[in-house]
């Protein structure tokens, strides 16, 4: 199934995304990017906000490590099946990768749109050369 067919726009900035592995249905996102930056950065807490990208890009760090660690479990403990239970405990994970995610990168002076847009932008650019799969950053 290709991914346009996996998400449904229903405006400008909201869409219906749907994972075929699962059978509990659609969801819809309603929150953009840079809403979700701004109301990450209003929980931020930490020394030198603002001149600090350390903090953040440690903490995604270790909040990665977490996801990694809970999909390894699902692995070694459950026969790689994830259940709904671990689903929604990795997920919070991934929450706090993206608010980490989304202080980094107010540390750099970029919003998360700008971010998503080149990446985006990068990887048809990979696709329309064929050089998608591979590695290395400047293929």
């Amino acid at each position: 199934m290709s991914a346009a067919a996996l998400v449904k726009w229903t405006s400008a900035s909201e869409f219906t995304v749907r994972a075929p592995c699962y059978a509990e249905g659609d969801y819809t996102v309603t929150m953009n990017l840079n809403d979700y930056q701004l109301a990450a950065l209003d929980t931020a807490m930490y020394p030198n906000k603002g001149c600090n990208f350390t903090y953040p890009a440690l903490g995604l760090a270790g909040e990665a490590g977490e996801v990694a660690d809970k999909l390894k479990k699902v692995i070694r403990d459950n026969d790689g099946d994830l259940t709904k239970d671990v689903r929604d405990a990795v997920a919070k994970e991934i929450g706090d990768v993206l608010w980490y995610v989304a202080v980094l990168a107010y540390e750099m002076n970029y919003n998360l749109s700008d971010i998503a847009q080149m990446n985006v932008d990068k990887l048809a650019s990979r696709k329309e050369r064929g050089v998608i799969t591979g590695s290395g950053d400047n293929r």
